[in-house]
C-alpha cells in the first residue's frame, strides 16, 4: 500500500523550515553489516524525530568503483531494504536514491566551476583509491568531493551527521560552498557537522575496519547460522594463549563490541580478565545477542527483498518528496549564474 508523498518540509511563515534539516548519504554496498548499524544506521533512525532527515542511497558515487549494472541494481535494492529494515520509516525521512534526483549532477558541474583542481587532488580518499585501485583511477574519483557537496546543498541541508573521522571531508564541502556564495552571492549554507559517537567498529581480523571489501564483516541480516560462524572467527586477544590465561578485554574486539548488547559486558569483561570465561564463551554469547537484536530486522528484511515493487515505490515517494527542494534550488542557481 502506497501513500501519498508527505510534503517537502514544516515551515514557518517565511517560508524556512521549522525543523533543521539533515542530510547523509550512504553507499549502495549491498546488505548492511554490523559495522553499517553501530556506525551510521543507528544514528540515521534516531534523527529521523530531531531533524527534517533526507537520506540518499548514492549510486553515483558507486559508479566510481562499480561497473556491474546488475550488481548495481541488486545493491542498491539490498541498502534500501537493509535501511528500512533496521529502522528508517518513509513516513518521518526522505529515502530515495541519488539518481533518481538528476539535479545533482547539474548542481556537480555549476560547483566544478568555482572549484580549484588543486582542492580535489589534495583529498585523503583520492590519494587513497590512487593506491587502491590504480588500474581506475577515474574522473569521478578526484570529482567526487564536488558531487559530495551538490548532494548536501541541493536539498539546502544545514547539518550533516558524521563522525569526526569525516570531518575534513565535510569541511571542502564547505569551501566549495564558500566558493560558491563569494562569487555569486549568498545562496547556500554552509553544512555544519552534527558529530556523532558512533564507533569505528573494527572487523573479524580485529585490525582493520568492517568493511565489504576487507571481508571481515559480520552480517547481521544473514542466517543464524552465517553470524555464528563469523563472529567464531573474530580475532581475540592474541597475547592469551591457553584457556587459563587472563585476557585483556580492552584490546579484545569481542569484548568491546559487547558493549553494544548488553548492560552486562563489565562483567564479561571481569570474566575474561580473571580467566572465569574463555574466548570461545566470550564469543558465543555475543552471536547469539547480535542474532537476537536483529531478528525482527532480519524478518523485516525478508519481506522487503520479496517485494521489490513495495521497495521501489518507497524509494519513488522519496524522490518525489524532495522534488520541490531540488528545483527551487536549481532555478535559483541558474538565476544567479546568469542561466536562462
Amino acid at each position: 500500500m502506497t501513500t501519498e508523498p508527505a510534503s517537502p518540509s514544516v515551515t514557518d511563515a517565511s517560508g524556512l523550515p521549522t525543523k533543521p534539516r539533515t542530510f547523509s548519504g550512504i553507499q549502495p554496498s549491498g546488505v548492511v553489516h554490523l559495522g553499517n548499524d553501530l556506525g551510521a544506521i543507528r544514528n540515521y533512525v534516531r534523527l529521523q524525530d530531531e531533524y527534517e532527515a533526507i537520506y540518499c542511497i548514492v549510486d553515483y558515487h558507486a559508479l566510481t568503483s562499480t561497473h556491474d549494472p546488475n550488481a548495481m541494481r541488486v545493491r542498491t535494492r539490498e541498502m534500501a531494504s537493509s535501511l528500512l529494515a533496521l529502522g528508517l520509516d518513509p513516513e518521518r525521512c526522505a529515502l530515495f536514491v541519488q539518481s533518481h534526483r538528476p539535479e545533482v549532477t547539474e548542481l556537480m558541474w555549476l560547483f566544478a566551476t568555482v572549484t580549484p583542481v588543486g582542492w580535489l587532488q589534495r583529498t585523503p580518499t583520492y590519494k587513497e583509491k590512487r593506491q587502491s585501485q590504480p588500474e581506475d583511477v577515474n574522473h569521478g574519483l578526484l570529482t567526487y568531493p564536488v558531487l559530495q557537496a551538490a548532494d548536501i546543498v541541493l536539498y539546502k541541508a544545514s547539518l550533516v551527521p558524521v563522525g569526526r573521522d569525516q570531518a575534513a571531508h565535510l569541511e571542502l564541502s564547505r569551501e566549495i560552498v564558500r566558493a560558491f556564495n563569494a562569487r555569486y552571492g549568498d545562496t547556500f549554507p554552509e553544512p555544519q557537522a552534527v558529530y556523532t559517537d558512533a564507533p569505528v567498529v573494527l572487523g573479524t581480523d580485529g585490525s582493520r575496519k568492517m568493511s565489504k571489501s576487507v571481508g571481515n564483516t559480520i552480517d547481521i541480516l544473514a542466517e543464524p547460522d552465517v553470524i555464528r560462524r563469523q563472529v567464531t572467527s573474530m580475532v581475540t586477544d592474541t597475547q592469551r594463549i591457553k584457556r587459563t590465561d587472563p585476557g585483556r578485554p580492552e584490546v579484545c574486539n569481542v569484548c568491546q563490541l559487547h558493549r553494544f548488547f548488553g548492560a552486562d559486558y563489565e562483567s564479561i569483561w571481569d570474566g575474561e580478565r580473571t580467566a572465569r570465561t574463555g574466548c570461545v564463551d566470550t564469543k558465543k554469547l555475543l552471536a547469539e545477542r547480535i542474532i537476537a537484536r536483529y531478528a525482527e530486522a532480519r524478518e523485516r528484511y525478508a519481506e522487503l527483498m520479496a517485494d521489490p515493487a513495495r521497495v521501489d515505490r518507497i524509494l519513488a515517494d522519496g524522490a518525489e518528496r524532495v522534488r520541490p527542494i531540488a528545483a527551487a534550488t536549481i532555478a535559483e542557481v541558474r538565476e544567479k549564474m546568469g542561466l536562462r
